[in-house]
């Protein structure tokens, strides 16, 4: 069965069984330390309620590996309750004192998807919070996700009226420089050209405003080996460089419910990467490139996400964190190397010939 009629099979499963949700229940947000473009900084992390990803929700079923979409409200939410919840969310930092003592202030938008999207975020939502954000002197860079095809020229023109100069950054889920893997085995909809095409449209506004790119990359997707991830990782951040993207951030596997990774993960036949492997793509990357390269640490040794040996798994965890603050090289060793090292090597050797949408996945 092709991978895309597999996915929405299980997507549809998914929001059929899943639970009726509390619209007030499913805004979020954190305060942390963060690399920001001036430096090291603050940020408010704060999660938008919105319907869901239209990706997702559509005909193709989204990405093989995520499962955002079971924290979505499934239906369209009124302007003023998403500002309600933002506004709460918002309230919740002391983030003034911080600014009052020297620290630059960030936030990020999630909304479990595109908030480029006006079907995912209505304009009159994104211009009330991008509105609150602008007469904000302690925040200092904005940043967004979204899928390339909503980066448009009338869309940046309407925030930037708003915005002004603040510094504003689209972060971009590209995963994979390799168009077989993204169409095929993440399942993400968009070819390299759409992804060009928004970045270079970003670029162009670089010469009246203060804009910023970022590009996710997806660290192991199915279908994958050991050494075939890692590779990918690398190349991606290579080719995120030259094309003009101003910074990447890694994003290594961990297994949502609800996923098609996490039947094939059920069925033993898939496994997040190995630690290792996260820093091995992190230290090449970071001798490879000039722009900033940054490893998320989601999941790091839980039974669903990265994992080497519970001896070094919370230590590295940290030394990748205190990293992305200095963009430095990650030494260290432990007796599990030599176990990754030789599944790295000889990964390849076993690996199935069959066609990816002819692979029994059921």
């Amino acid at each position: 069965m092709e991978i895309r009629e597999l996915t929405k099979e299980i997507r549809d499963k998914s929001i059929e069984y899943a639970k009726p949700k509390e619209l007030d229940s499913l805004s979020a947000s954190w305060y942390q330390e963060d690399l920001l473009y001036s430096g090291k900084g603050k940020t408010i992390f704060l999660i938008l309620p919105t319907p869901g990803c239209s990706w997702a929700l559509g005909p193709s079923g989204g990405c093989t590996m995520c499962s955002y979409i079971s924290d979505c409200y499934l239906k369209p939410i009124e302007n003023s309750k998403i500002i309600e919840l933002f506004e709460k969310e918002l309230s919740k930092w002391d983030y003034k004192e911080d600014y009052e003592n020297g620290d630059k202030i960030a936030i990020k938008l999630f909304a479990s998807g595109s908030f480029l999207n006006p079907e995912e975020v209505p304009k009159e939502a994104r211009d009330y919070v991008l509105k609150k954000l602008a007469n904000m002197e302690e925040i200092s860079e904005i940043v967004v996700e979204s899928r390339p095809e909503y980066v448009k020229e009338e869309v940046l023109d309407e925030i930037f009226d708003i915005i002004g100069d603040k510094l504003f950054e689209i972060s971009i889920g590209l995963e994979t420089s390799n168009e077989e893997t993204r169409l095929n085995k993440i399942n993400k909809g968009f070819n390299n050209k759409t992804f060009e095409k928004a970045i270079n449209l970003i670029k162009e506004y670089k010469s009246k405003h203060n804009i910023k790119s970022k590009a996710y990359i997806f660290v192991k997707p199915i279908l994958l080996s050991e050494q075939e991830a890692i590779t990918e990782a690398i190349e991606t951040a290579s080719y995120c460089e030259d094309l003009g993207v101003d910074r990447v951030s890694c994003c290594p596997a961990t297994i949502h419910r609800g996923t098609l990774i996490e039947r094939l993960w059920r069925r033993g036949s898939y496994n997040p990467p190995w630690i290792w492997s996260t820093i091995e793509v992190i230290n090449t990357i970071r001798q490879n490139v000039k722009i900033p390269a940054l490893m998320d640490t989601s999941g790091f040794g839980s039974r669903r996400g990265p994992y080497n040996c519970k001896k070094c798994n919370k230590e590295l965890k940290h030394r990748i964190i205190d990293s992305n603050f200095d963009q430095s090289q990650i030494e260290y060793d432990c007796e599990c190397k030599k176990e990754w090292m030789a599944e790295v090597k000889f990964s390849d050797l076993n690996k199935s010939k069959t066609p990816i949408k002819h692979l029994p996945l059921y």
